[in-house]
């Protein structure tokens, strides 16, 4: 039997994304492709979400992008992790961890 998938709830894309930013700077297929490999394959993000979730860590201020050229010889918008994109990702990962907690807790009880 393959592995099973997951879907992602509301508002824990942004606190992928802010967390993966953390290993290092990458464009958004890197940053697809570095969730999937770290959740060994469960969490596949696609474009249609990320790049609208990028775009709203930009407009919030954390995250900034900067063009480069990617190891395929093409251009690309590489996005870095803002001071306050750091402490957003404390926040959300603090709450985060709360609310899982209070769900194990609940799913344990008899």
């Amino acid at each position: 039997m393959g592995k099973k998938k997951a879907d992602l709830l509301q508002g824990t894309l942004d606190l992928l994304i802010l967390k993966t930013l953390t290993l290092e700077p990458m464009h958004g297929w890197g940053i697809s492709r570095r969730i999937r490999q770290l959740s060994d394959g469960v969490l596949e993000v696609g474009q249609g979400s990320l790049y609208p979730a990028l775009y709203r860590l930009k407009d919030r201020g954390f995250v900034k992008t900067k063009w480069a050229i990617s190891d395929e010889d093409r251009r690309v918008k590489v996005y870095h992790l803002t001071r306050s994109g750091r402490q957003a990702l404390k926040a959300e990962a603090d709450g985060f961890r709360l609310f899982v907690g209070a769900v194990v807790q609940i799913l344990e009880t008899s």
